[in-house]
């Protein structure tokens, strides 16, 4: 079965066979541009830097509606463009970025399945050239906070039957023994484990080898097996928002779940407020005695 929106993915020998076409604006997202845009990218791609054009200089937060039309505005999109958005680290900052977008209303975007990565296994051809495109006035909608979770919702939430929460994170992290990947070693918060009751599915674990996304047979058995179904309100977390908003993106357009929230304040937000419920998976939950009447 393909897909329930087959249209928010376009493979590699489709970007490449649209490299000139005009109505089409190349992004690639990175965590560090440093190690990838500036040694190589397709040909006529523009840089989204993910802390640097994604979130507030300020607060933390992601970036406000005149930072995006300002950053879209740069490099002259327009409402007819197509914008096409991949980056390392198998997409997880081009999801989070296809994410705002949604956040704010564009709505002409799509991903290349399976990233930077699958580009360069197959070699196709790659550039050091910054393409420069005329500026132009993009106006963006009021924010869709229907795909957006908040600390507050997730504490009203988590032990509601309605809603299912999945750790898209490590098993390692899921369950405390780390508080973040090794590649992240200053974006930590002061306790680990997870949110109580949430269920832990890797975001990897939705992708095959080559880095693109599994079947959707696959990936359904991968989700209902552990209770994520579509009648659910389903909120997935991190540890900063990237890797929930690549299941978000699974779960809303792969599957076509009515109802997704990426929770991206995640597990630096949730693991430092002071008196959260943690739990650890390693650890038993207390037995609680029946109150004598």
């Amino acid at each position: 079965m393909s897909y329930k929106h087959p249209e928010t993915l376009v493979d590699t020998r489709w970007v490449q066979d649209h490299l000139n076409d005009p109505k089409m604006r190349i992004v690639e997202v990175d965590y560090d541009p440093n190690v990838n845009y500036s040694l190589g990218h397709i040909p006529g791609a523009v840089l989204f830097d993910w802390r640097r054009d994604l979130n507030s200089p300020v607060q933390r937060d992601i970036l406000t509606k005149a930072q995006l039309e300002e950053l879209l505005g740069r490099v002259g999109v327009t409402p007819d463009t197509k914008l096409v958005l991949y980056g390392d680290f198998n997409n997880w900052f081009a999801a989070y970025a296809f994410w705002d977008l949604q956040y704010y209303g564009v709505k002409n975007v799509v991903l290349m399945n399976g990233g930077r990565k699958k580009w360069i296994d197959e070699d196709r051809p790659l550039t050091k050239d910054v393409s420069e495109y005329t500026p132009s006035h993009f106006l963006a909608s009021l924010p869709d906070e229907s795909i957006r979770a908040y600390l507050r919702q997730t504490f009203d939430w988590y032990t509601s039957p309605k809603h299912k929460f999945v750790d898209v994170r490590s098993p390692k992290e899921f369950t405390g023994e780390v508080l973040a990947p090794p590649e992240y070693p200053t974006e930590h918060a002061q306790r680990g484990g997870h949110i109580p009751d949430a269920v832990n599915i890797p975001w990897s674990q939705a992708v095959k080898e080559d880095g693109t996304f599994k079947s959707y047979d696959d990936i359904k058995r991968l989700y209902e097996n552990q209770g994520v179904t579509p009648d659910k309100e389903v909120v997935a977390y991190c540890r900063i928002g990237e890797r929930s908003s690549f299941t978000w993106f699974v779960l809303k357009y792969l599957l076509g779940y009515p109802n997704v929230r990426n929770y991206d304040g995640s597990w630096t937000e949730w693991g430092n407020m002071v008196r959260n419920p943690i739990e650890k998976t390693t650890q038993p939950k207390p037995i609680v005695q029946p109150v004598a009447v």
